[in-house]
């Protein structure tokens, strides 16, 4: 009786597996539109916040310095590089800062991170850094 016992637990435990991790894999996964992107904040010189359709906080980690010397004024483009328009992992994102006064030169930002904000998170960002 033993090893029918431990087969049906070995069966219940493989088909519950799957169906517990799916929704996880889901809710990782949230994508948006670029035309859905609105104001954004410079953080740091790695760091930009954006929001998205006024609802969402994102917050972009640079490999490189892209960011350093800009503002939050000076002009920073945010596109997506599918022709999709959807925007749902880093590499999906393409960034270019132009430091105003700097002879309209941009500087691609190599894209480390993109992360949805938690409500609570966003919320305590420093003022300056809300976008």
């Amino acid at each position: 009786m033993k090893p029918a016992f431990a087969l049906v637990g070995a069966a219940i435990l493989a088909a519950s597996t799957p169906a517990l991790a799916a929704p996880k894999a889901d809710a990782a996964k949230q994508c948006f539109r670029a035309q859905d992107i609105g104001a954004h904040t410079v953080g740091d010189s790695h760091t930009l916040y954006f929001n998205v359709a006024g609802k969402s906080v994102y917050r972009v980690t640079m490999r490189n310095v892209c960011l350093g010397g800009i503002s939050s004024s000076d002009p920073i483009e945010m596109t997506a590089r599918s022709g999709s328009g959807s925007i749902c992992e880093p590499d999906d994102l393409d960034v270019r800062a132009t430091l105003a006064g700097g002879g309209g030169l941009s500087t691609r930002c190599l894209i480390d991170e993109l992360t949805k904000l938690t409500p609570a998170e966003a919320a305590a960002l420093p003022k300056g850094a809300k976008p």
